[in-house]
């Protein structure tokens, strides 16, 4: 009677470990490459809000708006981060050479991540989505921001956070 109480749990035990195991495959969350070779996931970058940021070379309110994206990310990194996605898709080499030639000193992500939010692209430049210190996409941004509008986005989405 032991014995095959003994085989029963052990059966059920690896049966459970298989069922989560196979769970957990299915609901991987996506990493995104990031120019300089590291890699992200946003559930990693969850407690501070994050701005995706499309921009191309060709765009001249985008060449406005840079500046100002750079001043943000400077000056709220603790509570914010900047990402960018170049909006025509160039990869490698000639996205290294655009960002330099803009002056994006944030960081640039090598495939969009619209998808994960559910948000559709508008077709207007600049763009920025605005996602929240927990995660969650809360508007599209349309034209060039300042960091000043920006800021007031942080502080209010992060007014109520301990």
């Amino acid at each position: 009677m032991i014995k095959i109480s003994h085989n029963l749990i052990l059966f059920l035990a690896l049966g459970l470990f298989l069922t989560l195991s196979l769970a957990g495959c299915g609901n991987k969350e996506p990493t995104y490459a990031l120019i300089d070779g590291e890699e992200i996931k946003f559930s990693e970058l969850q407690g501070r809000v994050i701005f995706i940021n499309y921009w191309a070379e060709w765009c001249k309110p985008c060449r406005k708006e840079i500046p100002e994206l750079n001043a943000l990310q400077q000056q709220l990194s603790d509570h914010a981060l900047v990402l960018g996605v170049n909006f025509d898709g160039v990869q490698n080499d000639a996205l290294i050479s655009q960002t330099k030639a803009m002056g994006i000193k944030f960081p640039v992500l090598t495939t969009d991540p619209r998808l994960q939010f559910g948000v559709k692209a508008s077709g207007v430049l600049p763009e920025t989505l605005v996602i929240d210190s927990q995660g969650v996409f809360q508007k599209v941004l349309l034209g060039p921001q300042t960091a000043e509008k920006l800021e007031a986005i942080v502080n209010k989405l992060t007014a109520n956070k301990p």
